[in-house]
């Protein structure tokens, strides 16, 4: 579901999942027909958790080439591993190679959820959920590894519109919507909303002007956020 507003009125957008059990004489009754007082319904909640085996350690470089500088801003970002689960904090590793004539004022991470809504159309919604950044500067021809650490809640972002959360029951509290894992034959629009995650990596990097004229370039690295396996006596 998509978490409203606090001013937010009606139901909200996403996808309930029920179980549904009736008694009737005919076996050609279609579902819609049959009578409310012979049937019952049990609202559930779908709880999607990690697969057994981790994917490969996530990682990415990129590289910007900016005028009067001979050679680039190189970054490297990379993870400790694959899948995180709900409340586990996440260190991103960041490492800046600065080879231009230019001054990386700022080193800005981010955890962005990205939520296709599939019920009625298609779109996508981005939307941070966890921020950390360092002032640190990395000056010409130099150097820097810094390891920054994120921890994506639900606590942090209750009053944020259009946030995608995995479902509740009645009052029960929840958490950030769990990356979607679509098994091959499924249909996407029975979810309803698919959801990823990915590290977004954006550098403030000086302009001849100085502070007028700074520019920003990015990176992103994907990982899933997931409920560990109930049989995880770790977890």
């Amino acid at each position: 579901m998509l978490q409203p507003a606090p001013q937010d009125v009606g139901k909200s957008c996403g996808v309930d999942f029920e179980v549904k059990a009736f008694a009737t004489d005919s076996i050609d009754l279609e579902e819609d027909k049959i009578s409310k007082k012979s049937s019952v319904r049990l609202l559930i909640r779908k709880v999607q958790h990690a697969p057994p085996e981790m994917g490969p350690q996530p990682c990415a470089e990129a590289a910007w080439q900016f005028f009067m500088s001979d050679k680039p801003l190189h970054v490297s970002v990379t993870l400790s591993k694959e899948i995180y689960f709900h409340g586990e904090p996440i260190p991103v590793t960041v490492t800046v190679t600065n080879n231009t004539e230019k001054t990386v004022k700022k080193i800005k991470v981010l955890v962005e959820q990205v939520a296709n809504v599939v019920l009625y159309s298609s779109d996508y919604y981005v939307k941070p959920v966890a921020t950390e950044e360092t002032q640190e500067k990395v000056p010409p021809n130099s150097t820097l590894t810094k390891t920054l650490t994120l921890l994506p809640l639900l606590a942090n972002n209750r009053e944020r519109r259009g946030i995608a959360l995995d479902g509740k029951i009645k009052h029960e509290d929840t958490n950030l919507a769990s990356s979607t894992i679509i098994k091959e034959g499924i249909d996407r629009t029975v979810l309803g909303i698919l959801v990823s995650y990915h590290i977004k990596v954006k550098l403030t990097v000086s302009g001849f002007l100085g502070e007028l004229t700074s520019s920003e370039v990015a990176t992103e690295v994907p990982f899933r956020l997931m409920h560990p396996q109930p049989n995880d006596p770790g977890k």
